[in-house]
């Protein structure tokens, strides 16, 4: 059964010069412990996709439903319970507290998803993404690379089972890049639905599937060619 199930779902968006699709009769399906890609340039709804498994927008057509919730229409506190409980966020500008140490930042995440011993479990994960000795550092202290993985980190510590994440590697240098695609390959390797939104198309070779848009529309969905690549063997 798929934890994230997309069938024909669109969102339209009114303009100054009219209606316009950033969706079209999208269909997607992804499993647990899938690692699923999702491909295209830039204003090709990428974005608008992740937005909508995640709760921030809703679709106008279609269906849509994640980890059994039908988001469809919902709201109040469904939609609450919804954010803290199943999805998580890694967003490509952080979205750190800035008066927040790292992991301060990490632990407000196990909060919100009422994570007991919320602080060993924010120690845990910071030390897993190499920031241990970082804990008490706040945002403007740390590299861009280094705020990339406390938010990691955050997301990681609500412990839900389906992760997203918009353009990760961002303006990372390659090194942090490939860190970081690491740590989303194993949080599909320890059973969770990661869906990745980039326009780099050498990322797509780690993911079990690749899903390409154009227009707002599945222009193509299936394994990488070449077969799945390891994080670890990716260049750009």
């Amino acid at each position: 059964m798929a934890v994230i199930s997309l069938d024909g779902v669109g969102r339209q968006f009114e303009t100054s010069a009219g209606v316009v699709d950033a969706l079209a009769d999208v269909d997607l399906h992804v499993e647990e412990g899938e690692l699923v890609v999702v491909l295209g340039p830039s204003g090709c709804g990428k974005t608008t996709l992740l937005n909508l498994v995640g709760a921030l927008d809703a679709p106008t057509s279609g269906r849509l439903a994640v980890a059994g919730h039908d988001l469809t229409g919902i709201s109040g506190g469904d939609l609450y319970r919804y954010r803290r409980h199943t999805v998580s966020f890694v967003f490509q500008n952080f979205n750190l507290f800035p008066g927040l140490t790292a992991l301060e930042n990490v632990r407000f995440g196990a909060d919100v998803a009422g994570r007991r011993q919320g602080e060993a479990v924010a120690e845990e994960v910071l030390a897993k993404v190499g920031l241990a000795e970082r804990a008490t550092h706040f945002p403007a202290q740390l590299s861009g690379g280094e705020q990339q993985r406390v938010a990691i980190a955050r997301a990681l510590a609500t412990g839900n089972p389906v992760l997203l994440a918009d353009e990760p590697t961002g303006e990372l240098d390659f090194h942090t890049g490939v860190q970081i695609l690491g740590l989303l390959e194993a949080q599909a390797e320890a059973g969770r639905a990661v869906l990745v939104v980039t326009h780099n198309r050498e990322i797509s070779r780690m993911a079990d599937r690749v899903v390409e848009l154009s227009g707002g529309r599945v222009v193509s969905d299936g394994p990488p060619a070449g077969g799945r690549a390891p994080a670890g063997s990716l260049r750009w």
